[in-house]
């Protein structure tokens, strides 16, 4: 366990050092209130804030306009399940030196196994996150990037072995802790996991790409630049950067990961190439200075173009893929072979050609040799949309998807994260017999 240390830059008065507090940047009306806009109209413009000149903001709209289908609830109603989920929110806050710093991941008073779920977890914070941007209370988000920039480069070792520098960790913890030669006077310190004690001891590779996409929703939220601008936020940009793009054995354009290293730290079958990742390397070119970041640009660039091609090519899928992937040859051998991943059609599932309507179409899970992952997750394929690493076509593809399949994905219940669930000896072998991939 180490103590923060904030020396890059000036902080406030309390001894725990705190990020500097920026004034809320909020929406205000004529009277000057805060703007009394509903929830779905202010998650429709931060998409739209948050989207590129390629088109996904119409078809944000589009996924904003579907939620409204036949749904004209109570308005008391709505509004009563809005504020105990805010309540709810609140509840879950963790404070250092008296600042909000994020939400716990968990809390269940019934639970008596609390385990590291009383931490704040990174990629648990995004959706908050997100919510308190919606909601103009800008400060948390940015105490939380602030923060969480200051563990990055710390060394932490599982088995005297250190993971790549630029690793944000997976969750970190506020602990109370007494001053050294005074018991009876005591000071809050930040303790963080990279993997060490985690369930499974596994690295958290997504934790440094939702950081860059919360920045950049931050920026683009707030209007508030001046965060992504500071020299140390750029310099952690660039370690995140330098990590994701590093050479290695891998001839794909994608990153690399192993299961439980992503999403979640447990077995899906998520290992090789999954797609809820990859979008994030084009928020960080937009929040890099190019005058420092010359080289840096450049390979961006290049493995951003490789990406785009590779992720729009071999990982869409709808009706007319389908029936191509069934008239695959296998074991091509050339330089301009069409199935270049030795896919067999035979491993197309058969609830596929049932499932799939004939308008729409989405991005599988992960792709790598002889194997294709055709269940639907909704993560990777909703921010395909906004970072827009789909194309136009295919972002309304994947909208009209999720509108003709509402029953599967949504019904009555949030999202589901992936479809179909793993069952029977399939989930058995796959997830490990965890019963908390249930």
């Amino acid at each position: 366990m180490q103590r923060v240390d904030f020396s890059r830059s000036s902080r406030g008065s309390c001894k725990c050092q705190h990020a500097e507090s920026v004034s809320a940047v909020t929406a205000e009306d004529e009277h000057g209130g805060r703007s009394s806009n509903s929830w779905n109209s202010q998650k429709v413009e931060v998409s739209q804030q948050m989207n590129n000149e390629n088109g996904s903001v119409a078809s944000m709209e589009k996924l904003a306009s579907m939620r409204t289908i036949n749904n004209t609830p109570n308005r008391v109603s709505a509004d009563s399940t809005e504020d105990e989920a805010w309540n709810l929110l609140r509840e879950s806050l963790v404070y250092y030196c008296s600042n909000p710093i994020g939400t716990i991941a968990a809390n269940d008073p019934t639970d008596t196994s609390i385990l590291n779920y009383d931490q704040v977890f990174i990629r648990d914070f995004i959706p908050s996150g997100i919510a308190f941007l919606l909601k103009g209370e800008y400060d948390i988000v940015r105490n939380f990037i602030l923060y969480t920039l200051q563990l990055q480069s710390w060394e932490k070792t599982m088995d005297c072995y250190s993971p790549g520098q630029g690793l944000m960790p997976a969750s970190f913890k506020v602990r109370t802790v007494p001053l050294d030669g005074d018991d009876s006077a005591y000071e809050e310190v930040l303790d963080p996991d990279f993997g060490e004690a985690a369930i499974g001891r596994v690295a958290p590779v997504d934790s440094g790409l939702w950081w860059i996409i919360l920045l950049r929703a931050y920026g683009k939220c707030s209007g508030d630049l001046s965060v992504q601008e500071r020299v140390d936020v750029q310099t952690g940009i660039k370690m995140i950067l330098k990590l994701c793009l590093a050479d290695g054995f891998d001839m794909f354009p994608t990153l690399l990961v192993t299961d439980g290293s992503c999403m979640i730290d447990r077995r899906m079958g998520i290992h090789g190439h999954p797609l809820e990742i990859q979008a994030s390397l084009l928020c960080a070119r937009e929040m890099l200075a190019p005058e420092e970041s010359a080289d840096l640009m450049r390979a961006l660039n290049n493995r951003l173009i490789a990406l785009s091609f590779h992720i729009r090519e071999y990982y869409w899928t709808d009706m007319s893929k389908i029936n191509e992937i069934y008239r695959y040859k296998t074991e091509e051998y050339s330089y301009d072979a069409v199935n270049k991943f030795n896919i067999y059609p035979d491993q197309i599932p058969p609830w596929l050609g049932e499932w799939m309507p004939n308008k729409g179409g989405y991005l599988i899970g992960n792709l790598q040799p002889a194997h294709m992952d055709f269940r639907f997750f909704s993560l990777g394929n909703l921010w395909s949309i906004v970072s827009s690493l789909a194309t136009i076509d295919q972002s309304h593809a994947i909208l009209d998807l999720i509108e003709a399949k509402w029953a599967d994905l949504v019904s009555d219940m949030p999202m589901k994260i992936c479809y179909p669930a793993l069952e029977g000896e399939e989930w058995r072998i796959i997830t490990g017999s965890d019963p908390k991939n249930t």
